[in-house]
């Protein structure tokens, strides 16, 4: 059933953002096997960086969560690119991880994350379902709020 994932983001309104070429010496993903590896993807869309600052000091959890969603889309363009174009290729998310720039003080890093595993489990129910790593850091490329990488099982 070739469409299957391609249809249920029409039926979820999802669109995804045109793939960002990277800014430094790497590829956007590396196939390896039957895994991909998505290399980590800022909040931009489109090349327009969004929700630029920390947690805790400007940048509320909802928003953070919002800007993890626009980097699990970002992962997902990379991903469809490396199978291809073919979504239904996805056997399973193997692991996000993720990195929200934060104030010291601020512990809330898996509630930020949830935005782009919950984009992961929308779109591909329970081979969605993943390990997973949230972690503070002291900044992030550009300034923005949250960066995620994936790893990625494919048939």
């Amino acid at each position: 059933m070739s469409g299957t994932i391609d249809a249920r983001l029409r039926q979820l309104g999802i669109e995804l953002p045109e793939p960002a070429a990277p800014v430094a010496n790497y590829v956007p993903f590396a196939v390896s096997g039957n895994l991909v590896f998505i290399a980590g993807q800022i909040c931009q869309w489109n090349g327009e960086r969004r929700f630029v600052g920390k947690l805790g000091a400007g940048i509320t959890i909802a928003d953070g969560q919002q800007a993890a969603r626009l980097c699990a889309l970002n992962i997902l363009t990379h991903l469809r690119a490396a199978c291809g174009g073919d979504l239904d290729r996805v056997r399973r998310c193997v692991r996000l991880g993720g990195f929200v720039n934060c104030m010291p003080e601020f512990t809330d890093m898996p509630q930020v994350v949830n935005g782009a595993s919950d984009l992961m489990v929308e779109v591909f129910a329970d081979k969605g379902r993943h390990a997973r790593a949230a972690v503070g850091v002291s900044s992030l490329p550009a300034g923005v709020a949250v960066e995620v990488e994936g790893t990625f099982e494919i048939g």
